[in-house]
């Protein structure tokens, strides 16, 4: 045996130990992802159609006299007219990161929302009438939300545990959870090696691992080559006989 066929072997042996757990979990964790429909990973089969609503722009209060007296401690990065719970309004977003809703038609300040109001924006979301299971509010981000900012959030008795998150300051849906995407995230953060954020998918751990395999692999195809060499040799030896 030659030296170059020894350290192959022990290489991809060691290696193989290493990082053959973290394989296998990757090849489960795609097929899981590939098996899972991600519309409903995503919760938007439950999704309800909103009702077009057109927005006559004469009828709306001029967007500077509307937000005249909104002050989010920052100029104003954007403004968008926007729809939203049947009637016109204006979504200002400043450059802190701060943003509220103001009615469009008579400028009054819609957020931050209450719980009254994330329940009806919850249920106006969700295509059905499913029993409200909870409804939390949280300041700091759940490790399913995974959103800057605080959040109502409303549980459904749908069978398929939905959550769906209400930005208080925005009065928008800001996520959808359910039961199956829970299961997929538990098998994409397998897959992405991130136990904590869910989130880094260039994180050291995840590219000192793959490194790790990708060394496994080409050791086995070297170790192959080199065995597959010795064989050709035994046989043309037996032939010369």
């Amino acid at each position: 045996m030659t030296a170059l066929l020894r350290w192959t072997i022990r290489a991809h042996k060691w290696l193989a130990l290493m990082v053959g757990i973290q394989i296998v979990l990757w090849i489960v964790g795609g097929v899981v992802m590939s098996v899972l429909p991600l519309e409903r990973v995503r919760g938007e089969h439950n999704i309800a159609e909103p009702a077009p609503l057109m927005i006559d722009v004469n009828t709306v209060l001029p967007a500077d006299q509307a937000l005249s007296d909104l002050d989010l401690g920052a100029p104003f990065e954007e403004v968008r007219l926007q729809a939203w719970q049947g009637r016109p309004v204006y979504n200002a977003i400043a450059h802190n990161g701060a943003s509220a809703l103001v009615d469009a038609m008579t400028g009054e300040r819609i957020t931050p929302v209450s719980r009254e109001t994330a329940i009806e924006l919850a249920r106006a979301d969700y295509a059905g009438d499913p029993e409200i299971a909870a409804v939390e509010y949280f300041e700091d981000p759940t490790w399913e939300y995974r959103r800057p900012g605080a959040a109502w959030r409303i549980s459904f008795a749908d069978g398929e545990g939905t959550r769906i998150y209400v930005s208080p300051d925005t009065g928008l849906v800001m996520a959808r959870r359910n039961d199956d995407w829970r299961f997929f995230d538990f098998f994409w953060m397998l897959h992405i090696m991130d136990y904590e954020e869910r989130e880094n998918f260039n994180n050291p751990l995840l590219i000192t691992a793959s490194i790790f395999a990708l060394v496994t692999v080409l050791a086995g195809l070297l170790l192959l080559v080199l065995r597959m060499q010795r064989l050709v040799r035994m046989e043309i030896a037996k032939r010369r006989q």
